[in-house]
């Protein structure tokens, strides 16, 4: 994937993924979302918006390290991730399905972009 084109494309998927909590929020099931999940969103989408990039970024240095990188950049998100969760848990008081629920919503799309990169960045190479 270009640079410009896994912006515009993550660009398109984060909006994609904000407007049912963004519905949800306007409705009477309103309790379904944590009063926090703006943050959660905000932290996780950025975290994915700087893995994607970085990985971009070495492959466009060396091709033959991109799984390397996809692997190590995806461990220290998930790192990154657990560790703002045992944080936001300890130091915020907050329903925990309800929390668990938002954070894995935005969490798994956000991993199953990152793993649609890494297919389409694979079948580009393959092409070739």
């Amino acid at each position: 994937m270009k640079l410009f084109t896994a912006i515009l494309s993550f660009l398109l998927f984060a909006v994609i993924i904000a407007v049912p909590p963004l519905l949800l929020s306007k409705s009477s099931h309103a309790a379904w979302l944590d009063p926090h999940f703006w943050m959660i969103f905000a932290f996780i989408t950025g975290l994915t918006f700087l893995t994607i990039i970085s990985i971009l970024i070495v492959t466009k240095i060396n091709k033959e390290i991109y799984a390397q990188t996809f692997l190590g950049a995806t461990m220290i998100k998930l790192l990154t991730c657990m560790f703002f969760c045992l944080f936001f848990l300890v130091k915020i008081k907050v329903n925990g399905v309800i929390f668990i629920a938002n954070f894995f919503y935005v969490y798994f799309f956000n991993l199953a972009f990152e793993i649609y990169g890494l297919l389409r960045t694979l079948r580009n190479q393959k092409l070739k």
